[in-house]
């Protein structure tokens, strides 16, 4: 098999259909998404009290803390709340 280069590895990426909106979406959105997972992970580890209200209402200690708990970050902060206790 033969190396592609610049030019036909480009006409092959112009041939494959558009991503769809929704994929989109969620790639501008991770970055930013994860910035807070880490945010709220560290807060978790350096503040016991905080940790305490994140395992005894999910959705009242992010909004107390600032963040608007839409449901992929309450996923998140869920999947992350073992390695808490």
């Amino acid at each position: 098999m033969q190396p592609l280069d610049e030019e036909r590895l480009a006409e092959l990426l112009g041939a494959l259909p558009t991503a769809p909106l929704a994929w989109v979406q969620a790639a501008k959105e991770l970055p930013q998404a994860r910035r807070q997972l880490d945010e709220i992970v560290e807060l978790a580890r350096a503040d016991a009290e905080f940790r305490v209200q994140l395992f005894a209402d999910l959705e009242v200690a992010l909004t107390s803390a600032g963040y608007e708990p839409g449901a992929a970050l309450i996923e998140a902060v869920r999947a992350h709340l073992p390695e808490l206790s």
